[in-house]
């Protein structure tokens, strides 16, 4: 239950444990403060009021008359325009009431006095220690200190406050430093596991990090080297098989009216092997960098719509109203073309477009009306050169839902495939809305 509670990121954990040493050092310069500082203070003003007191108190043990403490104690007290000297009922009234006790103060000044003392203070424009000597405990003196203000924040507030803030400050700047390389790097990451390979990441930070960064460089450099070198072979191989497809068709062409039935079936399959090798290059090409533009899927279902509509394909609409964001235009036209003929052509012709917006994502989903896909079989279906169930057909190279999920991953966004209750696939692609 505590592991959940605590932070997970080395940024939040960085600042955590500056927060508890930060919170230890306070409690111990407060409490060294309070043992050094505040209470010799303390100790040393108990001890003058102390004496004060004695020294009131003895004088009238010198001239005692028939006047109470009290008349006594104010006579003394004629011409001191500080301590003041009440009954307790007047001492209630001056304000007596809302006077903290303080213990600590009380003891030390009983031990001060040889007796039994009780210490108040009273906060308003000016501090007012109230004393009830053991001498006279009927009776209140109540000392002004002046230099005292309450509105004005104590030295050793202030010392905690400014050394709390800089801490604080500090902290949060120093778990910053230490977690920008990590974020840089887990950016970069993405990007590479988006198919795009971002510029060498600068080496700073500290050495773990340094190291681990300057090994993401050498695999990034690698995996970009790996990828051009398949780029090239691909397109090599797929550009050499266009000659001799060129030489067969130009044989075809020369084959005489009784061999037509071949002469078609020759063609077909020319056409078919063009389609794989485009098929082939459109693959190894990726996900080329293109300007963002912001269109609405809406706008791009509708277009589809209308070029299907010309093949003779029954298509059915049903769009959500979704706000345009920026996307790669002609990349998602792929997307779109390819689940499109993925429908086509094993889906029974019939086709669904439909389009919505959940607040955060986008999404548009292409629906045929075929046999299906074991689920088993639903993962697999997005690696290149795999095809689904025999149900769905042969026909094609396997890369056409492989360039789905490479483009879609590439935008952050996913792809997913689900059987219809009532038979057919739904191909469904979540784009996300910055």
């Amino acid at each position: 239950m505590v592991s959940r509670l605590l932070p997970r990121s080395n940024f939040g954990q960085t600042v955590l444990l500056i927060g508890c040493l930060l919170l230890i050092n306070q409690l111990v310069s407060y409490i060294s403060m309070d043992i050094y500082v505040v209470r010799p203070s303390t100790q040393q003003i108990n001890q003058l009021l102390s004496r004060q007191v004695e020294l009131l108190f003895r004088d009238l043990e010198l001239d005692r008359t028939k006047l109470t403490v009290v008349d006594a104690l104010r006579d003394k007290l004629a011409d001191d325009d500080y301590m003041k000297v009440f009954t307790l009922p007047e001492a209630r009234q001056n304000g007596l009431r809302e006077a903290r006790l303080y213990y600590v103060l009380s003891d030390q000044m009983s031990q001060y006095l040889g007796g039994e003392a009780e210490v108040r203070i009273s906060f308003g424009e000016q501090y007012l220690i109230w004393i009830r000597p053991p001498q006279a405990p009927s009776v209140w003196l109540r000392v002004p200190l002046t230099g005292f203000d309450e509105s004005v924040i104590s030295p050793l507030t202030v010392y905690l406050m400014v050394i709390g803030a800089l801490s604080v400050v500090g902290g949060w700047w120093f778990a910053r430093q230490q977690s920008r390389p990590l974020r840089r790097l887990q950016r970069a990451a993405l990007a590479v596991s988006r198919g795009k390979f971002p510029d060498p990441l600068p080496l700073k930070g500290p050495a773990e990090v340094m190291a681990v960064t300057q090994a993401f460089n050498q695999m990034s450099r690698s995996m970009k080297q790996l990828e051009t070198d398949r780029q090239l072979l691909l397109a090599g191989v797929s550009h050499d098989l266009r000659t001799p497809l060129t030489r067969i068709r130009l044989a075809s062409e020369m084959m005489s009216d009784q061999d037509s039935f071949l002469k078609e079936g020759i063609e077909h399959d020319i056409d078919d092997m063009n389609n794989i090798i485009d098929q082939f290059i459109e693959f190894v090409r990726g996900s080329p960098a293109e300007e963002h533009a912001s269109t609405s899927l809406d706008d791009l279902l509708q277009e589809a719509a209308q070029q299907e509509s010309l093949r003779h394909t029954k298509v059915e609409l049903s769009l959500g109203q979704v706000p345009a964001i920026p996307m790669p235009v002609i990349a998602i036209k792929r997307v779109l073309a390819n689940l499109i003929e993925n429908g086509v052509r094993y889906g029974g012709g019939d086709l669904k477009l439909s389009s919505g917006f959940d607040g955060r994502w986008v999404w548009f989903a292409v629906s045929d009306n075929g046999p299906g896909i074991p689920p088993k079989q639903m993962e697999s279906l997005f690696e290149p050169f795999t095809q689904g169930d025999s149900a769905r057909g042969s026909v094609g190279s396997g890369l056409g839902l492989a360039i789905v999920k490479r483009v879609v991953d590439s935008e952050g966004g996913r792809v997913e495939l689900a059987n219809r209750s009532h038979g057919g696939l739904r191909a469904t692609v979540w784009l996300p809305r910055p």
